[in-house]
């Protein structure tokens, strides 16, 4: 971690979809350059509050602040420039299927630049090294392993050097050596480039591996239940939610709403 600096502060977010409140009174702060892992189980409300942290949903009550600017009130070319200080790694990568990896990775480049050409295909191989993918600039993403695809995602979240990265659900779907190097990947730019990580994932291994600091999300208490380091969680907690969680007991509460799973998939 490069600082004790809140780079990202949330304070009282409230958010769900229609009437049906996900998240209560949430607020939290996220350091300049840390690993910060949002957990919980299904159903919790992780990719519900990332999708309101980057401005996809409009929260229901509360702040999101980057430095001392609102993302949630912002309009304008404002919130433009508010949105340019992170970058975001969908679940599935959303590669766009029809262009080259080196053709992704520009993109960024070509749409929110003035840079020329040879500038944008500069900058892009150069991302697209950091993540180990120079010799596959121009594969396209069907020819491409799950791994490669999550790496080739981050290299375009990137693109325009923001300071924050959101990733949703990176290990999903991929092997247990394909995690393992991702994980790796993620310790490598956190500490070489200074960057601040928000990941949002439930495995285990991965949260261990990576983790600087964890918010504990719990679908029926609608907030935050635990926060800190996961070792020690994992290793001093007495609350039984966090016990259930890191040891992976069996639940004991009513099956989550099938209505609401949904939509936090999706």
């Amino acid at each position: 971690m490069e600082s004790n600096e809140p780079v990202i502060r949330v304070r009282g977010l409230t958010c769900g979809y229609g009437e049906t409140v996900i998240l209560k009174d949430v607020s939290f702060d996220v350091t300049e350059g840390e690993v910060f892992v949002i957990l919980g189980g299904s159903g919790c409300g992780k990719s519900t509050l990332l999708k309101n942290m980057i401005g996809l949903y409009h929260p229901i009550d509360g702040q999101v602040l980057y430095g001392g600017d609102d993302l949630i009130s912002a309009a304008g070319t404002e919130r433009d420039r508010i949105i340019r200080r992170f970058g975001v790694m969908y679940q599935m990568g959303a590669l766009f299927g029809s262009m080259s990896l080196l053709q992704n990775v520009m993109l960024p480049l070509e749409e929110f630049t003035d840079l020329p050409s040879e500038a944008v295909t500069m900058i892009a191989k150069s991302k697209l090294a950091m993540v180990n993918l120079e010799t596959s600039l121009y594969k396209m993403p069907a020819a491409l392993s799950g791994g490669m695809k999550k790496r080739a995602a981050i290299a375009r979240a990137m693109a325009l050097d923001p300071k924050i990265l959101f990733l949703d659900e990176p290990g999903a779907g991929l092997d247990p050596i394909s995690s393992a190097e991702l994980d790796e990947l993620i310790l490598n730019l956190s500490r070489t480039l200074g960057i601040t990580f928000v990941i949002v994932t439930h495995e285990l291994d991965s949260i261990y591996n990576t983790a600087d600091r964890i918010i504990m999300l719990d679908r029926e208490a609608r907030t935050i239940v635990a926060e800190g380091d996961p070792r020690e969680l994992r290793d001093t907690s007495t609350d039984p939610l966090v016990k259930q969680f890191f040891h992976r007991q069996p639940s004991q509460c009513k099956e989550t709403d099938d209505a609401q799973t949904a939509v936090e998939r999706g």
